[in-house]
């Protein structure tokens, strides 16, 4: 297995501003073959979906290729899939539709890892619903999602477990197989948060075995949109509020309003494009599963450089140590204060945010309020060069 990590920054033209990029977990640079497509999608005559004219039916395939293209990805069936404006958004939206079937004196799992669009949205429809909420503690040492915090919470009164896959302010990845297996085992649907996972690693979503699955795929060199991926038959058993004469099949029943035709192009673009990170032979899923695994052994590698030069520096400290995670750190230097870190860091062309990142509730469990500290995460195009600049910003803080 080859990977060219020079050959793949080639295919994002951002990066030739010269920045090095360690913001991909709030947002990837996009791949020049996925603005090609959303151009060309723009510039091509669309209408509606439908079979009569070459405009409607240039549509059609669009949305037809993206849910394979996204079920390719995913390890998903492509009518189990549902785009929305955002990842909060389907939440959102999903949460509203299962909310429906809950009742008083049920219960349902969040836990203190998650980005809050995996949080909110579940305790908000829990009361609406008059409905328990049950909170799944982290280890602020570790920064670790033991198992059985949220397997002890679990009973037969327990109607959904929403769990990050791998967690965007620390990386966190939990074991989220045994957790959806437990949930299952007391009957309770499970909703995972892949948006930080499915940029950094191969993901099967049959595999998991999760009832929902969602990612973003403007984390992974695409445009800006939600993915929610589902069995067509759960999708069959939910009935979201919709307008009269939409679509009743389903997954369209769940997506609102005409679909950005140009952003799905991109989709199916941005996986194209993950597919042809290394050469591999075969179908598109064969070849993504290739890819993706040479994405995780690369990034690992550069992310041992990184960790171990942020550990070689004085008045550097490292937040959490998860025992399985996503090439992301989280960090704080003596004597400045969070943004100060990622100021200093941009005047050398390190883009190095500060923040808590949406994931509010883990950012106050580890001790860091509501600023948080300084995330740097890595991403298919990141390189040696960037990790050195990184370490040399962080050295030539005044201490």
């Amino acid at each position: 297995m080859s990977y060219d990590v020079a050959a793949v920054r080639q295919l994002f033209p951002a990066l030739s501003e010269g920045a090095a990029h360690f913001d991909g977990p709030g947002g990837s640079q996009t791949a020049a073959p996925v603005a090609a497509a959303v151009a060309a999608a723009l510039t091509a005559a669309v209408a509606n979906r439908g079979t009569v004219t070459r405009a409607e039916r240039r549509a059609d395939r669009i949305v037809r290729g993206a849910r394979q293209a996204a079920a390719d990805l995913l390890g998903a069936e492509p009518n189990g899939v549902v785009f929305g404006r955002s990842m909060t958004a389907l939440t959102y939206d999903l949460s509203r539709a299962l909310a429906k079937q809950w009742r008083s004196g049920e219960e349902v799992v969040v836990t203190r890892l998650d980005h809050d669009a995996n949080v909110r949205p579940w305790v908000q429809a829990a009361a609406a619903a008059g409905v328990a909420v049950r909170w799944a503690d982290i280890d602020p040492e570790t920064g670790e999602l033991p198992t059985r915090a949220v397997t002890e919470l679990l009973s037969a009164r327990t109607r959904l477990v929403a769990v990050t896959a791998a967690s965007n302010l620390l990386g966190t990845r939990p074991a989220v197989a045994a957790i959806v297996r437990a949930a299952r085992a007391v009957g309770a649907v499970t909703y995972l948060d892949g948006v930080h996972l499915t940029p950094h690693a191969a993901v099967d979503v049959a595999d998991l075995g999760a009832d929902f699955y969602a990612c973003s795929p403007y984390k992974f060199c695409g445009p800006h949109l939600g993915i929610l991926a589902a069995s067509p038959m759960l999708l069959q058993s939910l009935h979201p509020d919709k307008l009269l004469p939409s679509p009743e099949d389903v997954p369209d029943r769940f997506e609102f309003g005409t679909l950005p035709y140009e952003l799905l192009a991109g989709v199916s673009a941005a996986v194209d494009v993950l597919a042809g990170l290394v050469p591999a032979a075969g179908s598109r899923r064969a070849r993504l599963l290739v890819s993706m695994r040479a994405v995780e052994e690369h990034e690992a590698c550069l992310f041992t450089r990184l960790i171990d030069g942020l550990r070689s520096l004085r008045g550097v400290g490292l937040i959490g140590r998860p025992a399985r995670r996503t090439p992301t750190v989280l960090f704080r230097v003596d004597g400045h204060t969070p943004d100060q870190v990622a100021a200093h860091l941009a005047t050398s062309g390190v883009n190095a945010p500060a923040g808590s990142f949406y994931a509010i509730e883990a950012s106050r469990r580890l001790g860091l309020g509501d600023a948080g500290a300084v995330r740097a995460g890595l991403a298919p195009y990141s390189n040696d060069d960037d990790v050195d600049r990184l370490l040399a910003g962080v050295a030539t803080l005044p201490r």
